[in-house]
């Protein structure tokens, strides 16, 4: 028997744009204008945030902001634990990308002996690190503090021994160990890359299942062969960022939005597919920005359906 327990993380100093952190309140006012009673059902909490640091002089170029977004993952990686622990299913609602780190280790730390997959539905692969980084914005560096590689193969800057400390801390959030193993990550919708990047996921063959190919072989023969790759993972967390659907047609309210993605329909079945398995145990939902989005909050209702069929998807397979 399982709860859900919605998180919300109000928190968007890992982006290089503002306005991620009101993405929550935007899901929310989609929700009461829709009248529907979905946060009135399910109990949530409150993560603390650094989102006054935004005003703080940037020290570290080439990680802004690392030691306040360090404090973010580690409280969120606590909430997503405890809860864990507690035998509830956290829905995390956030802001910027930089988060699901705080996710992954809250997921490895409650279960320190098992192996974590995670499923990455996104436009980018978030897999730079500090020395790699061309924006030194940390919402693109997740996945690498969790599997704990560098790419130093690719280094383009020069790190400072404070950074370098801080980035090795974010590595060693809850427990001192490597959160993912590469082959239990798997791509959705990945089309924006840069080549240290590209490298990293040629490197550990990470399989990237794009738009095109998804259409083109099938999503439900895809999202299977996705859930065979991760056959190891005894748990999987998803990690669902706006950005992975077309901004042409739902909508440009996030930081980075890219063309030719993903229609909401196509994530929700993605993400169905993956909950049959029974092994996820955690979902994330990041990077609404209502203050990009041209269409009014067109972006945060989008993302309420989806949560409202996560929801779903939660109670048909995980509560008895």
């Amino acid at each position: 028997m399982k709860s859900i327990k919605i998180i919300k993380n109000r928190s968007d100093i890992g982006a290089g744009t503002r306005g991620s952190d009101l993405g929550v309140d935007a899901i929310e006012i989609a929700a009461i204008n829709n009248n529907n009673e979905l946060f009135n059902q399910f109990a949530f909490e409150d993560v603390d945030t650094e989102n006054e640091s935004i005003y703080n002089k940037v020290k570290n170029s080439f990680a802004k902001r690392i030691g306040s977004v360090l404090t973010q993952c580690t409280r969120l990686s606590n909430h997503v634990k405890v809860n864990l622990q507690e035998k509830k299913f956290p829905i995390v609602l956030s802001g910027d990308h930089s988060s699901a780190l705080g996710s992954i280790s809250g997921v490895k730390a409650a279960f320190p002996t098992k192996n974590v997959g995670v499923v990455w539905i996104d436009a980018h692969a978030d897999i730079h690190s500090p020395y790699t980084s061309p924006s030194g914005n940390i919402h693109g560096m997740p996945l690498a503090a969790a599997i704990g590689e560098d790419n130093l193969d690719f280094q383009i800057n020069a790190v400072s021994r404070g950074t370098e400390e801080l980035w090795n801390r974010m590595k060693n959030i809850e427990i001192p160990v490597v959160k993912l193993q590469p082959e239990n990550l798997v791509y959705f919708g990945v089309r924006d890359t840069e080549k240290p990047e590209e490298a990293q996921i040629e490197k550990y063959n990470i399989k990237n299942y794009m738009v095109a190919e998804v259409r083109y072989r099938g999503l439900q023969t895809c999202v299977a062969e996705a859930i065979e790759r991760l056959k190891n993972a005894d748990v999987i967390y998803i990690s669902f960022d706006v950005d992975s659907m077309d901004c042409d047609m739902v909508s440009y309210g996030t930081g980075t939005p890219v063309a030719k993605g993903f229609d909401p329909q196509e994530i929700k079945d993605i993400i169905k597919q993956f909950m049959e398995t029974k092994k996820v145990v955690c979902v994330e939902f990041v990077e609404v920005n209502p203050l990009l989005d041209l269409k009014g909050n067109v972006m945060a209702e989008t993302a309420f359906d989806i949560l409202e069929s996560v929801t779903k998807n939660v109670t048909d397979n995980y509560i008895e």
